[in-house]
């Protein structure tokens, strides 16, 4: 079995709120294979990531939507694409 890429917008409750901080606490769970800040509009910007799991792990995303969804600063999360890699 392979890996399985998952890759998730995130938005921020706020402009004020530090993406970087925000991508430092995925990374202490799961492992980021790439990432993107991206202006939105009026300062707001959002997190783009990639994260990569065991095939095992990537048919259910929701622990992954639920975790990002808990950290400070998070309005929401969507998964955009997932894929085996």
């Amino acid at each position: 079995m392979g890996d399985v890429g998952i890759t998730i917008k995130i938005m921020p409750s706020s402009p004020e709120i530090d993406l970087e901080a925000v991508l430092n606490k995925i990374k202490e769970k799961y492992k980021i294979q790439d990432s993107k800040i991206e202006p939105i509009a009026f300062g707001l910007k959002s997190l783009t990531v990639l994260i990569i799991v065991p095939d095992k792990e990537g048919a259910d995303t929701d622990p992954i939507q639920t975790y990002i969804q808990s950290v400070d600063g998070v309005e929401s999360v969507e998964i955009v694409g997932v894929s085996l890699v």
